[in-house]
């Protein structure tokens, strides 16, 4: 019966996609209104004429109206023409009118955008390195409350500006470089209410429209066949824009560890030769949740393996141990839902409104498979559990559950593996090991060996021939 379920689910799936990508989209149509952004939408920005000053330069309605007819370049190329370098990061202003003055070795282009719940201001730059003091940005000033940065996506840098109540994009604007004085990206925001705000944010397509090309496209893999080895797929949580966790003290961050053993497991289950490895990014990029949850899907795999490190604040006590969590609408422990509350916010801190996303199939075929999908999800859990306690400090309570978005996909099962806590000096010292790291990706190597072998002999959960 789920054998005939399943294969119902997965042509039911195949048309809906294949439906979606009938229908035009904001990112195959372009810019609104012939190419130029709407009043209050993105803001293409160039840098004025040398002569210029900052109190003369177009304001953000007359930058809207010069980048008619201006096409947009894709983004590798800006990267290669651009190749810029952000070094210096200030702040200035009060409660009504602040701004963000970014120094850069050269020109560069960019566009301005703004996203509700949080409010936020987004800016991206094609092709920008970010060589920031460690300090930089810090510290917001007026209006601007947190700062970050990083790359979304290959060729496209991203800065995103938390701020403390509803602003507008009043100048936004770049000035060239002028004897030993470097060029400036300079972004000026005036405190605004909501209402203006929110329609300000609805005439903006970036966001939702470029949301699938901020993921890292990972090498095509033909789905499950008769012959072929089972796809296993390996997230290393976070990247780019989104750090994760960081150490306090010592400069590392969560995103870089679970990179760096997500690829040591990579190479070790290909030396194994029993399973297909599918990574969800392989570099120091963003990938949105949703689109690692569809790279499992498509890939068809029998197993998704999302890899995190914690960290707890000083007032949460010190824990440590290695956690393994398993998809639950009401989560297990109150650890349990502030991780998950956590991880859920990472496309809020990447700038990105992937807004309500449709479903893929009929909610009554979701239920019936993800039912068996949840039962093979534990299975796996205690798998890797029993595998990693030789090896690894566990948590007191190593088996958890909550609500994770990274989970959510209804016929892959999905495990979230929290390495450790970096906030736990003794761990940390563990994590940044070589050798807890061979000995660590060993064991969970193991646990997915034994799993895999186990669930591929049922061929209800085998896409059909």
């Amino acid at each position: 019966m789920h054998r005939v379920f399943m294969v119902l689910f997965r042509r039911v799936a195949a048309l809906m996609l294949l439906a979606a990508a009938l229908v035009p989209s904001a990112a195959s149509t372009g810019f609104a209104q012939g190419g130029a952004f709407a009043q209050g939408a993105a803001i293409a920005a160039t840098a004025p004429a040398k002569d210029a000053v900052p109190e003369a330069v177009t304001d953000a309605r007359d930058a809207v109206a010069g980048a008619a007819g201006n096409p947009v370049k894709d983004d590798a190329t800006k990267a290669k023409a651009q190749s810029a370098v952000a070094v210096d990061v200030r702040f200035a202003g009060d409660l009504a009118r602040s701004r963000m003055i970014l120094d850069l070795s050269t020109k560069v282009e960019m566009r301005v955008f703004t996203l509700a719940d949080p409010y936020r201001v987004v800016v991206d730059i094609p092709g920008l390195e970010f060589r920031l003091p460690s300090e930089g940005g810090r510290d917001g000033r007026g209006l601007i409350t947190d700062f970050r940065y990083g790359n979304v996506s290959p060729g496209k840098a991203r800065i995103v500006l938390e701020v403390r109540e509803p602003v507008a994009v009043d100048k936004a604007f770049v000035l060239e470089a002028i004897d030993d004085q470097p060029a400036r990206l300079v972004v000026d925001l005036v405190r605004t209410d909501r209402a203006t705000f929110l329609r300000s944010a609805e005439t903006q397509t970036p966001a939702r429209a470029e949301a699938a090309a901020l993921a890292v496209k990972p090498e095509p893999v033909p789905p499950g066949a008769k012959g072929q080895l089972p796809v296993v797929v390996i997230d290393p949580g976070h990247g780019g824009i989104d750090s994760g966790a960081a150490a306090r003290g010592s400069g590392e961050t969560e995103k870089t560890i679970v990179l760096d053993v997500a690829l040591m497991l990579r190479e070790r289950l290909e030396a194994g030769g029993r399973v297909r490895v599918v990574m969800t990014r392989t570099e120091d990029v963003f990938v949105p949740l949703g689109e690692r949850v569809r790279i499992a899907r498509r890939s068809e795999a029998v197993l998704f393996l999302s890899i995190h490190a914690d960290s707890l604040r000083v007032r949460d006590g010190l824990a440590s141990g290695a956690s393994v969590y398993t998809l639950s609408e009401k989560a297990s422990d109150a650890e349990a839902e502030r991780l998950a509350e956590s991880e859920n916010k990472a496309d809020l801190i990447a700038g990105v409104d992937l807004g309500e996303e449709p479903a893929d199939v009929a909610d009554i075929l979701i239920d019936l498979v993800q039912r068996e999908t949840k039962s093979f999800s534990i299975h796996f859990a205690r798998t890797l559990v029993k595998e990693l306690r030789p090896t690894a400090r566990m948590h007191r309570t190593p088996l958890k559950s909550a609500g994770f978005k990274v989970l959510k996909a209804p016929d892959v099962p999905s495990v979230l593996l929290e390495l450790g806590f970096l906030s736990n000096r003794e761990e940390l010292r563990q994590i940044t090991s070589q050798a807890w790291r061979t000995k660590v990706t060993r064991a969970i190597a193991e646990g997915i060996e034994e799993f895999v072998a186990t669930r591929t002999m049922d061929e209800s959960v085998r896409a059909p021939q």
